[in-house]
């Protein structure tokens, strides 16, 4: 009973899993999943699922069959505008599943055939791992193994004489009872650090900074799957660049005018004092409408970059939101060529999915 219904959750398992990964694409421009993040789990809604299965009764009407036009609607009517009596019918009904981050991170390195990121050659932290490599006398029952068990009392048995081959009853005593050992073993674990920056001047409305969180969450995702000790650090600015945390990050909103230079010589500056290459994986992630103060600060961003940022990083993307027709900063980067630089336009909810694939599809 217990391994019939083990066996119909992993087919459950999988059936939600292929609906999540066909419809990939759509939660990852919804906002609505930031909300049901917890530490470890996502819930995501799942629309109702119906195994397909035969249904008796009277052939009923289908495509094919009947008067109509050319152009009318087939299957279930459209739902009205809400007004009216109430009705006696059920509706379509929202299924929430819930998805380790491990979990969502795998279906998306497949769906976006992102590769596996390979750390430089820096010094890893020391974590555990626990795994169960033998058997032993004495434990408690939850790890008590079966077949082991059984082999020995059937020894036992056959030994003393007092198994019968007529009536093959098998007791186990205590002598006989077996149970799973584990060893912990050190697992290294590469340091990580992501540095996020972010344009918060007058001409970075709300819309454009939830494209920046969209882009952010899965961002982490990958990135965490990958990493076990992963510090992140947030930067904004406009005229001028500050630290701050997470939720100041995505709310907070400046008047000021925008030079780029800024946060990239604060970045400069935090890697310097905390984060030593040579122990550190670096990722940079920088996001602006790309309405930069003249060309003299693009210069100094470029020679920010090309002497002090990529140098050190492992990768540096730049992802310029919706902005208005002219000259941005993302038409400067152009010159620059460099494998560690990445560039992608999020105009809109649907260039989510192609950036994140330029952004993480090198496997720095």
């Amino acid at each position: 009973m217990t391994l019939s219904i083990e066996r119909d959750t992993h087919r459950f398992r999988q059936i939600v899993r292929g609906q999540i990964k066909r419809n990939l694409r759509k939660y990852m421009s919804n906002g609505e999943m930031i909300g049901r993040q917890g530490k470890d789990l996502v819930s995501i809604p799942v629309p109702e699922i119906e195994l397909p299965h035969f249904r008796f009764g009277e052939p009923q009407g289908g495509v094919g069959q009947g008067e109509g036009e050319i152009g009318t609607p087939l299957g279930r009517a459209r739902p009205g505008n809400g007004y009216g009596p109430a009705g006696d019918q059920p509706g379509s009904h929202i299924l929430e599943v819930e998805l380790t981050m491990e979990e969502l991170a795998e279906m998306l390195g497949e769906e976006l055939a992102l590769p596996r990121i390979q750390p430089k050659t820096k010094r890893n932290v020391a974590g555990e791992i626990t795994r169960y490599t033998g058997m032993r006398r004495v434990g408690p029952e939850s790890l008590r193994h079966f077949k082991r068990t059984y082999r020995e009392a059937l020894k036992r048995q056959l030994a003393t004489g007092t198994y019968d081959r007529e009536r093959p009853v098998i007791v186990p005593i205590r002598d006989d009872k077996r149970y799973r050992s584990w060893k912990v073993y050190p697992r290294p674990d590469s340091n990580a650090v992501i540095l996020y920056m972010m344009d918060v001047s007058g001409s970075m409305t709300d819309r454009k900074k939830q494209l920046v969180r969209l882009t952010a969450f899965w961002i982490d995702t990958w990135l965490r799957s990958h990493y076990k000790n992963l510090a992140i650090r947030y930067i904004v600015h406009d005229a001028a660049a500050h630290e701050v945390d997470a939720h100041t990050f995505y709310h907070v909103r400046e008047s000021g005018g925008t030079r780029i230079s800024s946060a990239y010589e604060l970045c400069r500056q935090i890697i310097g004092k905390h984060y030593d290459p040579a122990d550190w994986n670096l990722y940079g992630f920088h996001f602006s409408d790309g309405e930069n103060f003249g060309g003299e600060d693009d210069r100094r961003c470029m020679n920010l970059l090309e002497a002090a940022l990529l140098p050190q990083m492992n990768l540096f993307c730049y992802g310029q939101v919706a902005s208005m027709p002219g000259h941005h900063f993302m038409d400067t980067l152009a010159a620059l060529e460099d494998e560690k630089l990445a560039r992608a336009r999020i105009d809109d909810d649907e260039d989510i999915y192609s950036a994140i694939r330029t952004f993480l599809g090198k496997g720095l």
